[in-house]
Formats: C-alpha cells, structure tokens, sequence
C-alpha cells in the first residue's frame, strides 16, 4: 500500500508569503471559467479541474503546484490526482478563494 502524501495542503497566508518572497510556483486555479470571472487571484492561471489531465505534461515541468478552487475540494482533489501521478510537489490552498477573501485579501469578491 503506498503511504499517503507528506504535504497536500498549504493555507492561504503561506501562499501570500510564498509571493511575498518571490518563490517561484504555479498558481493554477481549478474552478469553472464563470467563476474565475467572479472572482481571481492575480497571477493564478486558469485550468478547471476537468482539464487537468490533458495538461499533465505542462504542469509535471512547472516545479512547485499551488492549487486553488472556491472552497478546496476541487483543488485537494487535483494536488491528491498529480501527486498520485507523480507531482509530489502539488498543493492545495485550503479554503480556497474563500478563504483567501476572508483571511489575505478582503477585496476579492466571495460567492
């Protein structure tokens, strides 16, 4: 039985200083496109959870993984995929933008 990932979530505030130290990662946001309209993180690129797959090439070269949804379960559900598949180093941002709102950037609009 393979032992379960080390580290698949991140909180919102170490994402913040993450980009406050300048590390470098992909920010990619799993949510629908309607959603990303409503509200985004800037420097978060969009690829909805269903388009993860055919993207594995990009992101299996992309480093760091930070992934981010609305409340966290797409985006847990994505990092749990790509470290399954060998991204050992795909997070999910807990809480999602939600949480983000909430606890880093009150701007952002919450839904």
């Amino acid at each position: 039985m393979e032992s379960p990932p080390e580290k698949v979530e991140i909180s919102p505030r170490d994402v913040q200083a993450m980009i406050d130290r300048g590390d470098e990662f992909l920010f990619v946001d799993v949510r629908e496109k309607w959603e990303h309209d409503v509200a985004r993180i800037e420097g978060a690129i969009l690829i909805p959870l269903r388009q993860i797959p055919p993207n594995f090439e990009r992101l299996s070269e992309a480093g760091k993984i930070v992934l981010l949804c609305h409340h966290g379960i797409r985006s847990m559900d994505a990092a749990v995929w790509l470290q399954s598949q060998g991204i050992k180093d795909a997070v999910s941002m807990s809480g999602g933008i939600d949480q983000w709102s909430r606890e880093v950037d009150s701007s952002i609009p919450r839904y």
